[in-house]
């Protein structure tokens, strides 16, 4: 009796889940992106300028698999959800500070009348619209900025967030975002806020936005008792965002109490041209405990210029100019060439390289002194003790 009990109740509960699966659907995706990379000019662990080839994953976008579906629960209210994991090809270890779902996980509801609200770890609005109109989004981090001191390579994803995005009005959306700090007693430690908005019309499109992360533990001392500015103690670890601090532009920085980043890009389509111009200001800010004194400021000018030679192949070639002033003052001149090949709708070839040149003075991670500016392309974290590097990567990108 009690196994045709159970039988019974085996049979009720696949009859009510695939009622469920009738109503709902979920979704296994992911992407490996692999290459062979050439570096030329950087430190070994010695601090000797070397040259490296080396298999590296990640080019044009993060490897990761993830879950994503949705259930309609009626009257056009969706319930959705996605979980993404990211991890190297290579080593096969996870991604995003050994996250399980370091890249994305999430939960909300979506209506096609009011908009989509979700809860958990999630990229800004500003990764979301403004992103999207910028040479990275074609080519990846051999395209951002150096450090990528201005998130354009979504270096950072924010923790306990609620994000607003609206529909669609006229070719006009935004985006809201709070996350909560979660310290008791005092609210606003550890948050961060952003906004964003978005119009496109026709072949043009526009967008602008801004973020704000706080820290609320920097832990670091400001200053020796002579008076020379210790190494920033990397306390990034009170704050809902992840941070940007990507090698060495800006990896001394790691202690600042806050960081806000405003920005602006438009791209237009003229046939198989697209020109994309973006600026960006980031300000990365101290207190009485951080690594430095003043605020360092980073102003970024990057153009694009892409040429979709054939339904399969995408060329393009980008200029980004960061600026440094207030705590350092260092320039990086970066010019980035790309080429991407479709063999299919999942599979691409592609072929990309950069070459950078720093000049002026900027931190040193490990002193706090300022030091002759060293190059490091776009957000790989390379460090170069010479004021010039070259990257090229040959690779490969599969998606299911």
């Amino acid at each position: 009796m009690k196994r045709i009990a159970l039988s019974t109740l085996s049979l009720a509960l696949l009859g009510v889940t695939g009622v469920a699966h009738a109503q709902s659907s979920v979704t296994l995706y992911g992407l490996i992106d692999e290459s062979i990379q050439y570096v030329h000019n950087t430190q070994n662990s010695a601090g000797q300028n070397k040259n490296l080839v080396a298999m590296v994953a990640g080019n044009l976008q993060g490897d990761r698999f993830g879950l994503k579906g949705t259930e309609d629960l009626g009257g056009g209210l969706k319930a959705i959800f996605q979980l993404e994991n990211g991890f190297d090809v290579n080593t096969g270890k996870l991604g995003q500070g050994g996250r399980m779902f370091g890249r994305q996980a999430f939960v909300g509801l979506t209506g096609d009348q009011w908009g989509t609200v979700t809860l958990g770890r999630q990229y800004d609005p500003v990764v979301d619209l403004v992103q999207p109109l910028t040479g990275d989004n074609y080519f990846g981090s051999t395209f951002a900025t150096p450090g990528d001191v201005d998130n354009n390579d979504n270096s950072s994803r924010t923790n306990s967030a609620v994000k607003y995005t609206s529909p669609v009005w006229g070719g006009f959306q935004f985006e809201g975002m709070y996350a909560f700090g979660g310290v008791a007693g005092s609210t606003g430690s550890g948050q961060t806020w952003s906004g964003a908005a978005t119009y496109a019309t026709g072949p043009f499109s526009v967008a602008a936005g801004y973020f704000k992360a706080d820290n609320g533990n920097t832990l670091g001392s400001r200053f020796t008792v002579s008076g020379t500015p210790p190494a920033a103690t990397p306390s990034w670890n009170g704050s809902t965002s992840d941070g940007t601090f990507d090698g060495q532009v800006n990896s001394y920085y790691a202690s600042a109490k806050s960081i806000g980043i405003a920005q602006v890009a438009a791209q237009y389509v003229a046939g198989p041209f697209t020109v994309n111009l973006r600026y960006s200001n980031a300000l990365y800010k101290p207190d009485g405990m951080s690594g430095f004194g003043s605020t360092e400021k980073y102003n970024v000018g990057g153009v694009y210029l892409g040429y979709q030679a054939t339904p399969a192949m995408l060329v393009g070639v980008g200029y980004i100019y960061t600026k440094a002033t207030g705590d350092t003052s260092a320039t990086y001149n970066q010019v980035s060439l790309g080429g991407d090949y479709n063999l299919s709708k999942r599979t691409d070839l592609y072929l990309v390289g950069a070459w950078q040149h720093a000049t002026g003075e900027q931190r040193n991670t490990a002193t706090g002194g300022l030091t002759a500016a060293g190059a490091s392309i776009g957000s790989y974290g390379y460090n170069s003790a010479s004021n010039e590097q070259v990257m090229v990567s040959l690779g490969i990108r599969h998606k299911f």
